[in-house]
């Protein structure tokens, strides 16, 4: 007899962690990888938050708490937009989540119905359009191109047939490390507002910027959906600890969501967060790694004969055109990993129709694998 299983878990994988797998699976067999495969900063999380974790667990009882997280911690996001962005957030509209994906999951839940059909660019983060389809909502591509620096454009959207019923941003954009000016920013917002399109604008990356500084776009709107989270900026990836500022008209729907799917955040990462905005010359200082290994793959890329690279504005990624090598990143990644030991994402993963031309590197990892992996692949390719 088959038992019944849902189509709503019939979803494409995540490849970056079959990557991972893979590389792993190298490892245990004795032998080196060097990892530009994934977003996971070398850098621990600051001392300060090291030390917050270990006074919770000696002196507080580690129990629930609200489902839209401690009300100092709420309060401490709010003053961290009126620090850093100049924007007024009240403490009642942040919602603390697990991890930036917790709040995918709780601000498309809250905001579309099976069959609304739900914009964003292609390539971008694989997990928006996997909890989409899963959850029974169409995703309309708006493939983008290093000419419009593979972001979502007004253009692009009117050139659909009919208005979506939402539009997720990504600036700094994953994979490619791209960012939508302020002007572009106002553009879209006002298309939103126009036409009646939910926005959700996804900041996890704001912080890792090597030139002018992320645009949030509370600066145009209070009815978006903002997400953020401590895992990239704060170096806090295992924490689970991410963050939404709520509109309005969402707030009641995502705490009875927020309530019943996760009761509430991890309560020693709460804790622990709190003490991540004092941490801001630890955290710069892991930017100005970043950069310098940037810097180097940006030099030593070209000379590995990758050409075709978008900017990397921000987030640290590097997204190459292949199609030079390869019209099957998968097996070029394949080979790569088997070949040179170097680790890296198959662009299939972020584009599933032009993805087979690309890939994207990461330097968030040591600055010395970073080194060593690119002379390796200019000697795999010489």
């Amino acid at each position: 007899m088959t038992l019944k299983s849902s189509k709503r878990g019939q979803v494409p994988p995540f490849i970056v962690m079959d990557v991972m797998r893979a590389a792993e699976e190298r490892e245990r067999a004795g032998e080196q990888v060097l990892h530009l495969e994934v977003g996971q900063p070398a850098t621990r999380a600051p001392s300060k938050v090291i030390e917050a974790a270990h006074d919770a667990l000696n002196t507080d009882v580690i129990g629930y708490t609200n489902a839209f997280g401690i009300w100092e911690l709420r309060q401490a996001i709010a003053d961290h937009y009126d620090a850093t962005y100049g924007v007024t957030v009240d403490p009642e509209a942040v919602a603390v989540t697990t991890g930036s994906s917790g709040a995918f999951v709780l601000s498309f839940m809250a905001a579309f119905d099976p069959g609304d059909r739900v914009a964003l660019a292609s390539p971008g983060y694989p997990a928006y359009r996997n909890i989409l389809t899963g959850l029974g909502v169409e995703v309309v591509d708006l493939p983008t191109t290093l000419e419009d620096n593979f972001q979502p454009t007004v253009a692009r959207l009117q050139a659909l047939d009919t208005p979506p019923d939402g539009l997720i941003l990504a600036s700094p954009s994953n994979p490619a490390g791209t960012m939508i000016s302020p002007k572009e920013m106002e553009a879209l917002v006002v298309y939103c507002h126009k036409n009646g399109v939910r926005l959700i604008s996804d900041e996890i990356y704001h912080g890792i910027t090597y030139g002018a500084p992320g645009v949030t776009a509370l600066s145009h709107t209070q009815d978006a959906i903002i997400i953020n989270s401590f895992s990239k900026y704060f170096s806090m990836t295992g924490w689970r600890l991410g963050w939404m500022i709520v509109p309005d008209d969402l707030h009641r729907t995502i705490e009875c969501l927020a309530q019943n799917l996760f009761i509430s955040p991890p309560t020693i990462a709460q804790q622990a967060g709190l003490a991540a905005f004092d941490c801001r010359d630890e955290l710069e200082a892991n930017i100005r790694q970043y950069a310098r290994s940037r810097e180097l793959l940006l030099d030593k890329l070209p000379q590995a004969g990758f050409t075709r690279l978008a900017p990397a504005e921000g987030a640290f990624f590097i997204y190459a055109d292949v199609s030079e090598f390869t019209d099957d990143s998968r097996e070029f990644c394949r080979r790569m990993l088997a070949e040179t030991g170097v680790a890296a994402t198959p662009g299939v993963d972020f584009d599933p129709t032009r993805g087979a031309r690309f890939v994207r590197f990461s330097f968030a990892g040591d600055e010395g694998e970073i080194a060593e992996a690119a002379d390796r692949l200019i000697t795999w390719g010489s």
